[in-house]
């Protein structure tokens, strides 16, 4: 089975709950197991969150510009990447995670715990971050979308 699906949100908090429920929408429909669309909303949730608050160009009066968050699921993985527009992202390869204390910092380093291949670099073109990841799936005994 493959389901894809793309969104272009709006840089605004309330974008990151609703890809995060498509995605564990999605994922219930399909029979996914519960614990691993857990995870991938967890790093989705991350992902957009960081869209959301580091991904725009202040040149070009950040707030309103937009992100893109696509999905697949495609046999038995999940792929999913995040886009935004900001200023890209070097040195993201080398992350430790931040003190336990901190209040930001750690939603790159948690993505890279909770994904099985993680990959983030700067968009080609225009500038802008490119976070991907993917997890291999574990199904549920009736997936609703086979008993419907």
């Amino acid at each position: 089975m493959s389901i894809w699906w793309s969104l272009h949100l709006r840089r605004e908090a309330a974008s990151v709950p609703l890809a995060r429920r498509l995605l564990l929408g999605t994922m219930e429909t399909a029979g996914v197991d519960p614990d691993i669309s857990y995870d991938l909303s967890v790093a989705l949730t991350e992902a957009c969150a960081n869209a959301v608050e580091h991904g725009g160009d202040a040149t070009r009066g950040g707030s309103s510009e937009a992100y893109r968050v696509t999905a697949y699921l495609d046999g038995e993985k999940c792929r999913i990447e995040v886009i935004d527009s900001g200023p890209g992202f070097a040195c993201a390869q080398g992350l430790r995670p931040a003190r336990a204390d901190a209040e930001h910092g750690r939603g790159l380093w948690l993505i890279r715990e909770l994904a099985d291949h993680v990959h983030i670099g700067d968009k080609p073109g225009r500038g802008g971050t490119v976070v991907s990841f993917d997890k291999m799936l574990k199904w549920k005994k009736d997936p609703s979308l086979l008993t419907a």
